[in-house]
């Protein structure tokens, strides 16, 4: 008797050079963004949430997959985000119990109750956290990514920038100071049709914003904001080109906003029908899950478990935080004084 062995099946190979493994960890990094996001807007209407509450609802993938195209660990990478790309810190490994004691200006917090959202840092890690002129982060990460090149470190820096913020002069100066010097910069573009309340053609006059970057010698690309993968391999070959010496990079990345500027703003300027199309028929998640199961790359049980998984580890950073204290008044004089009134010698005398 021959016995013969059971048909086998090989599994399609995934897409952008990317393993299995690593589409369910960009899966992963999608549904916490979302999670913790919503976890948020629970914790803003329960009046925990100091300050506002920013959003990146129907953004989520090209940050995700931006970052995920960037180095980490030994000789990181370092990124810049902005208010709209908690994603992409979370892929760098920022904790989502930072997240929501930043938020929530806990005395633990990352910068101890004195900013708040994303606004804080992490070189360990690999982001820069931004200040709130929208364009200065520009120049900033042109500098930084200059120390790369003169340090003859392997290193990329990656920054984000919106719509309405291409039409800020530090934008441009920064641009233009990078183009110059050549340096390893990925400039990350996000086309989100709304600068606060301001739509593109009363922002300016050309139809991509790719197009501003030829204006300084640097190659612009337009994708699909909302393809994942897409951005990811667009990230990808411009990150591996700065990393070569071939300096800046920008990327327009066509995307929207589905909230407003932040959580107190109703969107009254948007029209409803458009809030709608873009959720039903361009949501980034849906569209990666779609993609991800066509192509046989998971299956619905897998990301079954992963929702699970990441709700669970939202629900006990929650938990571990939520009742932590605020942080004392006093402690707002340390940093700032050289010797602040009411603080113990001993905190600062070897400072």
């Amino acid at each position: 008797m021959v016995s013969r062995a059971a048909p086998t099946t090989q599994a399609p190979p995934a897409p952008a050079g990317l393993t299995r493994d690593q589409l369910l960890e960009i899966y992963r990094y999608l549904r916490l963004t979302r999670t913790l996001e919503e976890r948020l807007v629970a914790l803003y209407r329960q009046s925990k949430v100091i300050g506002g509450l920013f959003r990146s609802l129907g953004q989520e993938g090209e940050s995700v997959a931006s970052a995920y195209a960037l180095q980490r660990g030994r000789n990181r990478d370092i990124l810049s985000p902005l208010i709209r790309n908690l994603g992409s810190m979370l892929v760098m490994g920022a904790q989502p119990i930072q997240i929501l004691r930043q938020y929530m200006a806990k005395a633990e917090g990352p910068t101890r109750g004195r900013e708040l959202n994303v606004h804080f840092n992490d070189l360990e890690r690999g982001y820069l956290g931004q200040i709130s002129h929208l364009g200065d982060m520009v120049p900033v990460m042109a500098g930084i990514a200059l120390t790369f090149k003169l340090r003859g470190e392997p290193r990329v820096g990656l920054v984000y920038i919106g719509d309405g913020a291409t039409s800020t002069g530090t934008f441009h100066e920064g641009l233009n100071f990078a183009a110059v010097q050549r340096v390893p910069l990925v400039v990350i573009a996000e086309y989100n049709r709304w600068a606060y309340s301001t739509p593109p053609e009363k922002q300016f006059a050309v139809r991509d914003l790719a197009e501003k970057a030829k204006a300084y010698g640097v190659p612009g690309v337009t994708v699909d904001g909302n393809d994942v993968l897409a951005v990811y391999e667009a990230t990808r070959f411009a990150v591996e080109r700065a990393r070569g010496g071939h300096g800046v990079h920008v990327i327009e990345v066509k995307t929207y906003r589905r909230k407003g500027h932040a959580e107190h703003d109703d969107q009254h300027y948007v029209p409803k029908d458009e809030l709608d199309w873009w959720a039903k028929e361009n949501d980034p998640v849906d569209r990666y899950v779609k993609r991800l199961l066509q192509g046989e790359w998971a299956e619905e049980r897998e990301l079954r478990t992963i929702d699970a998984q990441v709700k669970t580890e939202i629900d006990e950073a929650t938990d571990a935080c939520v009742d932590e204290p605020l942080p004392s008044p006093e402690s707002a004089l340390t940093g700032v004084y050289a010797d602040p009134p009411g603080t113990p010698r001993h905190w600062y005398r070897n400072l």
